[in-house]
């Protein structure tokens, strides 16, 4: 599986660019459902050139949303939790939009 494959979007919301501004650098991303730990570290470090110290990854199940009479569920996705080592640099798509 390629780099690119596995990460599919950051995140942008307000919990994930408060991890950003904090002492070990958080980073959150939605990635592939059949992606293991070690392939999310592998792709964010060679995708991104940086030291990854841990990765967190959360199943998210779909929600369910009504369009008058008719209603469904969102799509399930799998959300990973980055933290870059101290000594490393930081990611400079996400400074930019701090």
């Amino acid at each position: 599986m390629n780099a690119y494959d596995i990460i599919i979007k950051p995140v942008m919301s307000e919990k994930a660019f408060d991890g950003i501004s904090q002492t070990p650098k958080r980073y959150t991303f939605i990635v592939a459902k059949n992606a293991n730990k070690v392939q999310i570290k592998q792709a964010i470090e060679q995708i991104f050139d940086v030291k990854v110290a841990k990765v967190n990854t959360v199943n998210v199940r779909g929600r369910l949303k009504r369009q008058g009479r008719y209603e469904g569920y969102t799509a399930s996705t799998k959300k990973a939790v980055v933290i870059l080592k101290a000594d490393s640099k930081v990611i400079e798509f996400f400074e930019s939009l701090s």
